[in-house]
């Protein structure tokens, strides 16, 4: 495996001679492994190395014991190393920093992985900086890569998402992203190198999970080495998608400043074919969001209408407070003034819709005592047959289970709900009474029954 791994290093050329790379080090197999195999190639690439731990809070004594691990892994088998030159290369410096994931994915509303992620990243970037790393190194592997591409699969996804986990991106490079997990655990068996598992890796409560324990055995099963296969064919559709973005960036190139945003001949991209078009908007987008290019199919398919159709001043609103506009022959994407209004109507359950600034989703569960947040909630389904999304009205009231009722604006300014979206905050409606509020909850009277059908809503912010 250490060959392998040195030979993707210099066919991708992830680690140029003289870099300095942090490696993000969980404790966990995958990590260690990946730690164990750059400190044997430092010498041999010529790259200085250093390790960074961080700790989400969120597995009590566990998240704990492994940091506890990774302080005594580094500096037992990172110490200093003699060249073969005869210098020594010095020992591996670790650094580590914690944060309260939990906490902050509730004054979010974002879910725990999504805010752990960004949080971890965050100190990663930091921790870079202050050890003049250039490079971060993350220990994804082939199965992870497979995972993700099922997901993408399952999800809806386009060349970008089965392509699946780019060997880099930016300053993040995956060394092991063609060694497979059982590769990992043969490489730490053979050398006794010890790990930490995560408790949270056995359970199914996480889709990632999931595709790990049901569906990627099986497919293995079926074809031996599914894994690296699957890679292979990433590789392939990433090649596709860089074609035909490379097309979409000339189309792109088009485009010049005006209004503060960016103007662009609108019949141009309307006789583009529909994968260069797409990708053509998605593009100008990023340029608008600071190299973001996080935009969602329906987004683009409604900038693409906008292109094609006959209304010459029709206009659509997008996240990041933009708009895009028609200008007679002229598409027009250009900040916007002012929070997007709240469109109501009914909410269909189960169903996805983007309403506003707010992309709403609700699916039909079983409440099995589920924790809930104001943006991630239960109703019992037989309260609540119907549902209508509006926006909060004078005299409004909730009662959420286990307090005391008051109007809905004194519970926003209690919380400490931007004022800027109190009057676009998707309040659901039962037959005239408030089922509960985005931001807010459930209330009491609808709440969901444990054991018993309800629906379970999330409420995202797409702006």
């Amino acid at each position: 495996m250490l060959k392998t791994v040195e030979n993707f290093i210099r066919e991708q050329g992830l680690i140029p001679p003289g870099s300095a790379v942090l490696c993000a080090v969980s404790g966990g197999a995958d990590s260690i492994a990946m730690l164990h195999i750059l400190y044997r190639l430092r010498d041999k690439l010529d790259f200085t190395l250093a390790a960074a731990h961080y700790n989400h809070l969120l597995r009590g004594a566990e998240s704990d014991r492994d940091q506890r691990f990774v302080e005594q892994f580094v500096q037992l088998c990172c110490g200093a190393h003699r060249q073969r030159g005869g210098g020594v290369l010095p020992p591996v410096l670790l650094y580590t920093g914690s944060g309260d994931v939990a906490g902050q994915a509730r004054l979010r509303g974002t879910g725990l992985e999504e805010t752990a992620r960004d949080m971890r990243y965050a100190f990663l970037r930091q921790t870079a900086k202050e050890a003049k790393a250039d490079l971060i190194a993350t220990a994804h592997t082939a199965s992870d890569n497979a995972e993700t591409i099922l997901f993408h699969l399952a999800r809806g996804s386009g060349l970008r998402g089965l392509g699946g986990i780019l060997p880099r991106r930016e300053e993040i490079i995956r060394p092991l992203l063609t060694a497979t997990r059982r590769e990992v655990e043969d490489y730490l068996r053979d050398l006794s190198l010890p790990h930490m598992e995560d408790s949270s890796n056995l359970s199914d409560d996480y889709t990632r999970n999931r595709i790990r324990h049901q569906i990627l055995p099986v497919l293995e099963d079926i074809s031996p080495g599914f894994p690296a296969r699957m890679a292979d064919t990433a590789a392939l559709l990433r090649a596709d998608e860089v074609c035909l973005t490379g097309q979409a960036r000339e189309l792109a190139d088009r485009a010049v400043p005006r209004e503060g945003g960016l103007a662009i001949d609108a019949a141009v991209i309307a006789a583009a074919p529909d994968p260069i078009a797409s990708r053509c908007l998605r593009l100008l987008l990023g340029r608008l969001w600071g190299g973001d290019q996080n935009c969602s199919s329906a987004h683009l398919s409604a900038l693409l209408k906008l292109c094609r159709g006959d209304d010459p001043s029709a206009e659509i609103y997008l996240p990041h407070g933009t708009n895009a506009r028609r200008s007679y022959d002229c598409l027009l994407l250009i900040p916007r003034l002012g929070p997007i209004p709240l469109e109501e109507g009914p909410l269909s359950l189960p169903g996805r819709l983007d309403r506003g600034p707010w992309h709403i989703a609700c699916t039909r569960e079983d409440y099995c005592g589920q924790p809930q947040g104001p943006w991630d909630f239960w109703l019992h389904r037989e309260a609540a047959p119907v549902l209508e999304i509006r926006a909060r009205r004078a005299g409004d009231r909730l009662t959420p289970p286990g307090r005391l009722g008051k109007t809905v604006k004194k519970w926003m300014i209690e919380e400490k709900l931007p004022r800027f979206q109190r009057g676009v905050l998707p309040v659901f409606d039962c037959g005239g009474r408030i089922a509960a509020v985005a931001g807010l909850g459930p209330d009491r009277i609808f709440a969901a029954r444990e054991g018993k059908s309800a629906w379970h809503i999330t409420v995202s912010n797409i702006e």
